[in-house]
């Protein structure tokens, strides 16, 4: 585990200055105490930070065998199945880590070791005798890597923001349109940087750069496939589901270090934490943000017998918005970041890996507003699309916003979805910011610069081109494509890794998303119900009452936020002189919107926290 970082003369192997590599990797430090190594040869340096959990004394990197050299950060967990494979070969090992099974992978497999890897892991490998770097992700994006093309030709790379940023000739401009798509989904998103000319390896994907040639596009080494389906009874395919889990669980429990689990009281925390009881000979080590009242997180570890720690949640958390905003580097607008950061640091004081139960509402179907968005196709398949659009075409366009009524009758963003395709209109279910309302913030200029550039479509071609057989599946594929990488697990590692913690996704095993994906629509969500299939399954590892609990859902915070701590910083932003010199935004509206915000005529409190966390983030940028 750790940070990597790296840079590679593709047209001719110009010489690395070793002090620029250092830099990069110093600017990564939080990720990796544990120890440092830097690498140089003609046209390539590549540096390494390292947070040891397997193979504590040894494995140091960057590693080497022969022309092959290798800068690592992750875990493969099937190491001891692929070191078995490969020693059956005629390979001899000289550590005990994964770091080398990737230089002896390589030379027996190439590219195609990728497929053959199980766990979370970004890394880079020089060949000398074919004068290239290959660069991977991880299936599903757990690991980051960023890279930017530099004036004097050469490739750099990096695990964070940070690294490249510490690079002289990387050139610091922001990015419209990644500012655009911020403010629509709340994240910059996977191939995109908010710094323009930097991009970041997709998940999934892989880019070999061969010298003497052009950095090609990344190719795409994997994929989910909703397009099929898996046979047999709901008990048994519960039992399959059941199994994938623990193998999953088991998976990430193997380290060299204490290893834990983040309780946050939901179902699959609580899935997460069974398990690994069910596994461990010693009481689990589990963590949690709590309260004076008792809490879910509580009862799970009574359940569990867990060795548990709790840390009463500050309520001045508005503290620790610069902190995280320095950890996160791009902006980043999911309030919920203020209590992970306080979480992962006493999480460390007591393991070095961490488990969590991320992700299972995107791969189980549990995410709220799958239930909105199958309502709408089943309108549309009763009424025909083409009534749908004719009917509720107009009503969308005509009703007036309301925004001072009663939800109920709040119909104008029900009849333009209903008026539209369900890919469209999922797209602008899922944003933070109406898209009318980011085309009434941004100034001329602006909207003149983007272009017609759309977020949404971003989503719609995922969902159109899926490989899935319904509705349901295509969102989850464009959730699992686009949000999981880009906000759930850029989150889990930016925040954990700031405080030296690994924080592992069981529910993220690529076996258990590849099987959850061929489930049958109705044993995903059922009644309205989602993750309908797991709960069934989880009935005899956890009692009734955490299988049926369902989080509540009140005002978002950041409203109440914007009325009365944040009341001035938001007024403020339309004074900000880094928006203002920006010239992105009409400053009036900016300021209508949030006095119409503190005076109660509208909620517009996340889009504030946006756009507070946008400036925020510039300010660190870009000066």
């Amino acid at each position: 585990m750790g940070a990597i970082a790296g840079i590679f003369h593709a047209a001719t192997p110009k010489p690395v200055d070793p002090a620029r590599v250092i830099r990069m990797i110093e600017a990564q430090a939080h990720r990796g105490p544990d120890g440092e190594g830097v690498w140089t040869a003609p046209g390539i340096g590549l540096g390494h930070r390292r947070l040891a959990t397997v193979d504590l004394a040894g494995s140091p990197q960057p590693m080497r065998d022969g022309g092959l050299t290798v800068t690592f950060d992750g875990a493969i967990h099937n190491l001891g199945e692929l070191r078995a494979e490969l020693r059956n070969k005629g390979v001899r090992f000289h550590t005990r880590g994964d770091t080398e099974l990737l230089l002896h992978g390589w030379r027996a497999w190439g590219a195609a070791m990728l497929d053959r890897l199980h766990g979370n892991f970004v890394f880079a490998l020089h060949d000398a005798g074919a004068g290239t770097l290959f660069l991977a992700r991880d299936r599903l994006g757990a690991k980051p890597l960023h890279y930017a093309e530099l004036s004097d030709g050469a490739l750099a790379f990096s695990s964070e923001l940070k690294g490249l940023l510490a690079h002289p000739q990387l050139r610091r401009a922001p990015d419209l349109t990644a500012v655009e798509y911020y403010l629509a989904y709340g994240y910059v998103p996977d191939d995109s940087c908010i710094v323009a000319g930097s991009r970041k390896l997709p998940a999934g994907h892989c880019l070999l750069v061969e010298r003497g040639r052009p950095v090609p596009a990344p190719r795409r080494w994997w994929d989910v496939d909703f397009s099929a389906r898996a046979a047999g009874s709901a008990d048994a395919l519960a039992e399959q589901l059941i199994e994938r889990m623990r193998a999953g669980v088991r998976r990430c429990m193997i380290a060299n270090v204490p290893v834990g689990a983040l309780l946050s009281g939901d179902v699959d925390a609580a899935a997460v934490v069974a398990l690994m009881a069910e596994a461990s000979p010693r009481a689990v080590a589990t963590c949690a943000i709590g309260a004076d009242a008792p809490t879910p997180a509580r009862s799970i570890a009574a359940r569990f017998a867990t060795a548990h720690a709790e840390r009463v949640a500050d309520p001045d958390e508005l503290s620790g918005v610069d902190s995280l905003v320095r950890h996160l580097d791009e902006p980043f607008a999911d309030p919920s970041a203020l209590t992970s950061l306080p979480l992962c640091a006493l999480a460390r004081e007591r393991v070095t890996v961490a488990l969590a139960g991320d992700g299972a509402d995107e791969v189980m179907a549990g995410a709220r507003r799958y239930k909105a968005h199958l309502a709408g196709e089943r309108l549309r398949r009763l009424l025909s699309p083409d009534v749908c659009a004719r009917l509720f075409g107009p009503l969308g366009a005509g009703w007036p916003e309301a925004a001072w009524a009663p939800p109920a009758f709040r119909l104008r963003s029900t009849f333009q979805a209903l008026g539209t395709s369900g890919a469209e209109a999922y797209a602008h279910a899922v944003c933070v910011t109406p898209s009318a309302l980011r085309t009434a913030l941004f100034s001329p200029e602006a909207r003149r610069a983007l272009g017609g550039y759309r977020p949404e479509d971003r989503y719609v071609v995922a969902m159109t081109h899926a490989p899935a057989r319904d509705p349901l599946d295509a969102a989850q594929y464009a959730d699992l494509k686009i949000r999981l990488s880009g906000d759930i697990l850029a989150r889990a590692d930016r925040i954990g890794m700031a405080v030296g913690l690994e924080i592992r996704e069981p529910l993220l095993d690529h076996e258990l998303v590849a099987f959850a994906a061929t489930l049958p629509t109705a044993m995903r969500r059922r009644r309205g119900e989602g993750k309908w299939l797991m709960r069934r399954g989880l009935e005899r590892h956890l009692p009734r009452d955490m299988l049926t609990s369902t989080p509540v859902v009140g005002e978002s915070p950041v409203d109440a936020w914007f009325r009365a701590p944040l009341a001035g910083q938001g007024a403020a932003l339309a004074r900000s002189g880094l928006l203002v010199e920006s010239g992105w935004f009409d400053l009036p509206r900016l300021a209508r919107l949030a006095e119409d915000h503190r005076a109660g005529r509208a909620d517009h409190g996340r889009t504030l926290w946006q756009l507070l966390m946008l400036e925020k983030s510039l300010a660190r940028l870009f000066g």
